[in-house]
């Protein structure tokens, strides 16, 4: 609009002035004045006129118009010659600005200039090549600068959005994390590398007694206040938030109680979580569990105290009905004898479910014995292994221990490596034998393989199975004390959901962990993964045990020998001096039909008044009564063995009656 301008200007001046020396050389012609105002007319009215998104349109229709306007006026005064050729040259300048179509626009001006004056100028070729030169350079210029400047603002504008759209996606996600945050009723803390609380939640805040602004900037020792089972503050060994800061590990316990700001205490269930790389900081999350503890240890006590009760009248039915199937100490029919069979199978049944009882609340009460032993793993597991083939081949099932394959084989003539382990034997024993009976229980039809694999620090004990497998959700539940995955394939089959969390506990009492890898309806996978050590190491443990269980039976002979020699081997009666009495004679005792209590006869001798002031010595009998003997526990499995011994009649006791004096 500017060149427009100054174009319309010279033209009034020279049309007001008319021509003279001083400004024959810039008078507009009035062609190029019209086109000028033309120029002029259409770039206001699109000025005020256009919309934004079409401005780059406007623009270059605007150069256009005054460029051809340049182009008309350097033709008609005097072309290359003219003092209006520079204006050109610095329009083409800007032909750079509009990229492709300015670049084209300009070529066609120069050739078109160049075209004009090799017909009607009849300039020469050098004149020519300077002109083009002079207009094509600037143009070429203005185009690589343009490219760099739309580059880096292309560069600039794509930063600055990536960084707005990157800032508000941070503050719409930490307005909603805040949200999510202040709605948990967990209480929630957020420290940094150094322990200093950066966030604390309102449930955290009413939890502890902390406002928001007390507890920011301070250390968390400050804030949560940890104590141990004898109400002591823990110290760094035991501080879990202070081991996952160091270690950048997830750390869960619930065996601390926090201390409020008013000096209450309360159990806690603490989760620390690491934030990023080490050092960056850690989330905590807290809760109260007081009531849930009570409510576990009420519920452990009834099932100890219920399970523990009836087990005893359990197994007295269960005895009584294995008399009842033995042919030596009953006689009954098929039909009764099937019956007899089936309650038999349903006492066992529930005699298994009230042991796993009092398993689960020993384990919950953390009264598992734990007696190591060291064990040849792979014959041990082979023998559980054979003791259970008999259950799975009658379901039709294959059953195969990969180290001793077919039975084959003694320890000593396998090529296998041996497997030393110092763990509790009965612990390991049932941890195997839940895992391959389960196999055979949820095994329809198949194949079941056990192995025994390990490196030099661990052995691994995998039962495999071609069985109903597992589905991928119920995975992570499995181990969790009563849970059974809720399906068509296992409610048919039954189960209190204790195997597995047994397994567990009894893993970890032992040093070692269980994992499963299944698929669902291809089979399972269960790992028990114990320490391993070396055959000297094993040959020690087993050399002072033998010590150890000599020496204890040296002690218990020596307290033997020593309580015999503080027992008197002879009781000693002495009878006070009586003068002599006249004999008398003994009338006869009548025996009653009841079993009177043995009596052991004891003599020892009494001394009796004679002339001389020497006591003689005479023998007399006194009768002493013995106790009944206590009823003896005899195990079921012995009486089915041997009714007869316990079924025949006693024989006659010998009793001695002591005389009785007149009158009684």
């Amino acid at each position: 609009m500017l060149v427009m301008g100054a174009l319309l200007a010279l033209y009034a001046w020279g049309a007001v002035s008319g021509v003279t020396p001083l400004n024959r050389q810039i008078i507009v012609p009035q062609i190029p004045a019209i086109a000028a105002l033309v120029t002029l007319v259409v770039t206001l009215i699109m000025y005020f006129k256009t919309s934004t998104n079409k401005l780059s349109q406007t623009l270059f229709l605007d150069y256009c118009l005054a460029l051809t306007t340049l182009t008309a006026l350097v033709v008609m005064t005097d072309s290359i010659n003219s003092p209006f050729f520079g204006w050109l040259v610095v329009a083409l300048t800007f032909a750079g600005f509009f990229t492709t179509a300015g670049i084209i626009l300009s070529l066609v001006v120069i050739a078109g200039l160049i075209t004009y004056e090799l017909v009607v100028g009849g300039k020469g070729m050098s004149e020519l090549l300077v002109a083009s030169v002079t207009m094509l350079l600037p143009a070429i210029g203005g185009y690589v600068l343009w490219v760099r400047i739309e580059a880096g603002a292309n560069a600039n504008t794509n930063e600055d959005r990536a960084y707005n759209e990157l800032a508000s996606e941070l503050s719409e996600l930490a307005g909603k994390s805040e949200v999510v945050i202040n709605a948990i009723t967990d209480g929630v803390l957020a420290l940094d590398g150094r322990g200093i609380i950066q966030l604390i939640n309102p449930a955290a805040q009413q939890i502890l007694g902390w406002t928001k602004h007390d507890a920011l900037t301070l250390s968390y020792k400050s804030i949560l206040k940890m104590l141990d089972t004898k109400n002591q503050p823990v110290d760094d060994t035991n501080d879990p938030v202070a081991q996952a800061i160091a270690t950048n590990k997830v750390i869960k316990t619930d065996s601390f109680s926090l201390e409020t700001q008013s000096r209450k205490s309360f159990l806690a269930s603490i989760s620390v979580s690491p934030v990023g790389q080490l050092g960056s900081g850690v989330i905590i999350v807290f809760r109260d569990v007081t009531t849930e503890k009570s409510d576990e240890r009420q519920r452990a006590e009834f099932i100890s105290t219920a399970s523990h009760e009836m087990r005893t009248p359990v197994a007295s039915i269960e005895g009584y009905l294995g008399l009842a199937l033995n042919p030596a100490t009953a006689t009954i029919d098929e039909k009764a004898r099937d019956f007899i069979n089936k309650a038999h199978e349903s006492a066992q049944h529930l005699g298994r479910l009230f042991s796993d009882l009092l398993d689960v609340s020993k384990a919950d009460d953390s009264r598992l014995k734990n007696d190591p032993e060291v064990v040849d793993v792979v014959p041990f597991i082979h023998d559980i292994v054979e003791g259970l083939t008999p259950k799975a081949v009658e379901k039709g099932l294959r059953v195969l221990f990969k180290p001793m394959p077919s039975g084959g084989g003694t320890p000593s003539a396998r090529f296998n490596p041996v497997f030393y382990a110092n763990v509790d034997n009965d612990h390991l024993r049932e941890i195997a034998q839940n895992l391959v009976e389960n196999a055979i229980k949820y095994t329809p039809q198949g194949d079941i393989v056990v192995d025994v694999t390990g490196d030099n620090e661990h052995i691994v004990l995998s039962v495999a199975d071609t069985g109903i497998g597992i589905p991928r959700e119920d995975q992570v539940h499995l181990f969790q004390k009563f849970y059974r995955v809720d399906s068509s394939d296992t409610r048919e089959i039954g189960g209190t959901g204790l195997g597995l969390y047994l397994c567990r506990r009894l893993t970890e009492t032992i040093g070692g962990r269980i994992w499963v890898e299944s698929e669902y309806k291809r089979g399972s996978t269960f790992y028990i993964e114990i320490p391993r050590i070396d055959h000297d190491e094993a040959m020690r443990l087993i050399e002072q045990s033998s010590v150890l269980a000599e020496q204890r039976v040296i002690n218990e002979q020596n307290r033997g020998a020593q309580l015999l020699s503080e027992t008197p081997a002879i009781a000693q009666v002495a009878t006070p001096l009586v003068p002599a009495s006249p004999p008398i004679t003994p009338t006869p005792t009548i025996v009653t039909p009841q079993v009177p209590a043995p009596t052991v006869v004891i003599t020892t001798p009494t001394p009796l008044p004679t002339p001389s002031t020497v006591p003689e010595i005479v023998h007399q009998s006194i009768v002493v009564p013995v106790p009944a003997p206590q009823p003896i526990n005899t195990p079921i499995s012995a009486i089915e063995a041997d009714p007869n011994r316990y079924v025949s009649r006693p024989q006659a006791l010998d009793v001695i009656v002591p005389p009785r004096t007149p009158g009684q």
